[in-house]
Protein backbone atom coordinates (compact mmCIF):
# COMPACT_ATOMS: atom_id res chain seq x y z
CA UNK A 1 0.00 0.00 0.00
CA UNK A 2 1.68 3.03 -0.88
CA UNK A 3 1.69 6.10 1.85
CA UNK A 4 -0.34 9.40 1.08
CA UNK A 5 -3.65 11.65 1.29
CA UNK A 6 -5.67 10.48 -1.78
CA UNK A 7 -8.62 12.93 -2.23
CA UNK A 8 -12.09 11.05 -3.72
CA UNK A 9 -14.26 12.56 -6.08
CA UNK A 10 -18.24 11.54 -7.02
CA UNK A 11 -19.03 14.11 -9.96
CA UNK A 12 -22.78 14.20 -10.12
CA UNK A 13 -24.45 16.70 -12.66
CA UNK A 14 -25.84 19.48 -9.90
CA UNK A 15 -22.93 18.79 -7.33
CA UNK A 16 -19.50 17.01 -6.87
CA UNK A 17 -19.06 15.30 -3.39
CA UNK A 18 -15.33 14.99 -2.01
CA UNK A 19 -13.68 12.76 0.15
CA UNK A 20 -10.23 12.38 2.04
CA UNK A 21 -8.39 9.50 3.62
CA UNK A 22 -5.46 9.52 6.12
CA UNK A 23 -1.72 9.51 5.24
CA UNK A 24 -1.53 5.65 6.00
CA UNK A 25 -4.44 5.02 3.55
CA UNK A 26 -6.82 3.39 5.87
CA UNK A 27 -10.21 5.07 6.05
CA UNK A 28 -11.50 7.26 4.04
CA UNK A 29 -13.66 10.57 5.12
CA UNK A 30 -16.22 12.57 3.99
CA UNK A 31 -15.08 15.98 3.11
CA UNK A 32 -16.64 18.75 0.91
CA UNK A 33 -18.90 19.27 -1.69
CA UNK A 34 -18.45 21.68 -4.78
CA UNK A 35 -21.30 22.86 -6.46
CA UNK A 36 -21.35 21.67 -10.43
CA UNK A 37 -20.60 24.53 -12.64
CA UNK A 38 -18.10 27.45 -13.16
CA UNK A 39 -15.55 27.56 -11.37
CA UNK A 40 -15.66 23.75 -9.56
CA UNK A 41 -12.18 22.54 -10.98
CA UNK A 42 -10.63 25.44 -8.97
CA UNK A 43 -12.46 24.32 -6.32
CA UNK A 44 -11.17 21.04 -6.08
CA UNK A 45 -7.53 22.74 -6.97
CA UNK A 46 -7.86 24.34 -3.82
CA UNK A 47 -8.39 21.45 -1.25
CA UNK A 48 -5.16 19.26 -3.37
CA UNK A 49 -2.90 22.35 -2.79
CA UNK A 50 -4.58 22.54 0.90
CA UNK A 51 -4.21 18.24 1.17
CA UNK A 52 -1.45 17.23 -1.05
CA UNK A 53 -2.67 13.98 -2.25
CA UNK A 54 -0.81 11.35 -3.84
CA UNK A 55 -3.35 11.34 -6.03
CA UNK A 56 -7.14 11.46 -6.94
CA UNK A 57 -9.91 8.67 -7.12
CA UNK A 58 -12.71 9.98 -9.67
CA UNK A 59 -15.98 7.11 -9.45
CA UNK A 60 -16.71 5.98 -12.90
CA UNK A 61 -20.28 5.02 -13.17
CA UNK A 62 -20.69 1.61 -15.03
CA UNK A 63 -23.86 -0.35 -15.36
CA UNK A 64 -23.82 -3.60 -13.23
CA UNK A 65 -23.17 -5.78 -16.33
CA UNK A 66 -19.63 -3.05 -16.28
CA UNK A 67 -20.62 -1.05 -19.50
CA UNK A 68 -20.48 2.12 -20.09
CA UNK A 69 -23.27 5.01 -20.82
CA UNK A 70 -23.57 8.74 -21.07
CA UNK A 71 -22.78 9.58 -17.58
CA UNK A 72 -19.24 7.65 -18.03
CA UNK A 73 -18.73 9.22 -21.09
CA UNK A 74 -19.42 12.94 -19.13
CA UNK A 75 -17.07 11.16 -15.92
CA UNK A 76 -14.34 10.79 -18.33
CA UNK A 77 -14.26 13.81 -19.88
CA UNK A 78 -14.20 15.58 -16.43
CA UNK A 79 -11.47 13.47 -15.26
CA UNK A 80 -9.38 14.90 -18.33
CA UNK A 81 -10.19 18.42 -17.36
CA UNK A 82 -9.18 17.92 -13.98
CA UNK A 83 -6.12 15.87 -14.88
CA UNK A 84 -4.84 18.98 -16.91
CA UNK A 85 -5.77 20.97 -13.73
CA UNK A 86 -4.27 19.31 -11.49
CA UNK A 87 -0.93 17.95 -13.04
CA UNK A 88 1.52 16.62 -11.58
CA UNK A 89 -1.27 14.92 -9.01
CA UNK A 90 -2.14 11.66 -10.84
CA UNK A 91 -5.91 11.24 -11.78
CA UNK A 92 -7.29 7.84 -11.28
CA UNK A 93 -10.84 6.59 -12.69
CA UNK A 94 -11.97 3.96 -10.49
CA UNK A 95 -15.50 1.80 -10.80
CA UNK A 96 -18.37 3.44 -9.22
CA UNK A 97 -20.92 1.19 -9.27
CA UNK A 98 -23.94 1.54 -6.61
CA UNK A 99 -21.51 4.18 -4.93
CA UNK A 100 -24.75 6.53 -4.84
CA UNK A 101 -26.97 3.43 -3.75
CA UNK A 102 -24.66 2.73 -0.69
CA UNK A 103 -24.32 5.79 0.49
CA UNK A 104 -27.94 6.95 0.70
CA UNK A 105 -28.31 3.36 2.57
CA UNK A 106 -25.66 4.38 4.96
CA UNK A 107 -27.05 8.00 5.24
CA UNK A 108 -30.38 6.32 6.40
CA UNK A 109 -29.61 4.23 8.65
CA UNK A 110 -27.54 7.05 10.58
CA UNK A 111 -30.55 8.57 10.84
CA UNK A 112 -30.36 11.34 7.67
CA UNK A 113 -33.54 12.27 6.36
CA UNK A 114 -34.60 14.70 3.43
CA UNK A 115 -32.93 17.66 2.86
CA UNK A 116 -30.24 16.75 5.75
CA UNK A 117 -29.38 13.33 3.60
CA UNK A 118 -29.66 15.17 -0.03
CA UNK A 119 -26.82 17.91 1.33
CA UNK A 120 -24.33 15.18 2.20
CA UNK A 121 -25.09 12.06 0.02
CA UNK A 122 -22.47 13.38 -2.84
CA UNK A 123 -19.44 13.28 0.19
CA UNK A 124 -20.96 9.88 1.37
CA UNK A 125 -20.75 8.75 -2.60
CA UNK A 126 -17.19 10.05 -2.66
CA UNK A 127 -16.15 8.68 0.53
CA UNK A 128 -17.71 5.00 -0.75
CA UNK A 129 -15.46 5.58 -3.87
CA UNK A 130 -12.17 6.05 -2.08
CA UNK A 131 -12.97 3.70 0.66
CA UNK A 132 -13.67 1.30 -2.25
CA UNK A 133 -9.76 2.19 -4.18
CA UNK A 134 -8.22 1.85 -0.66
CA UNK A 135 -9.26 -1.74 -0.16
CA UNK A 136 -8.39 -2.54 -3.43
CA UNK A 137 -5.26 -1.72 -3.62
CA UNK A 138 -4.77 -2.79 0.08
CA UNK A 139 -5.86 -6.49 -1.00
CA UNK A 140 -3.96 -6.42 -4.74
CA UNK A 141 -1.19 -4.35 -3.55
CA UNK A 142 -1.51 -2.33 -6.98
CA UNK A 143 -3.30 1.18 -7.60
CA UNK A 144 -7.03 1.13 -8.07
CA UNK A 145 -8.67 2.01 -11.50
CA UNK A 146 -7.08 2.84 -14.39
CA UNK A 147 -4.66 6.24 -14.61
CA UNK A 148 -6.43 9.28 -16.70
CA UNK A 149 -3.91 10.65 -19.19
CA UNK A 150 -3.16 14.91 -18.57
CA UNK A 151 -4.40 16.64 -20.95
CA UNK A 152 -6.11 14.45 -23.15
CA UNK A 153 -10.15 15.61 -22.95
CA UNK A 154 -10.80 12.48 -25.16
CA UNK A 155 -9.90 10.19 -22.10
Amino acid sequence: MRAGVRLGVDPGDVRIGVAVCDPSGIIATPLATVQRGEGDLQQILGLVQEYEPVEVVVGLPRSLSGGEGPAAARVRTFAAELAGALAPVPVRLSDERLSTVTAESLLRAGGKKGKKRRAVVDQAAAVVILQNALDTERTSGSPPGELVPKGSADA
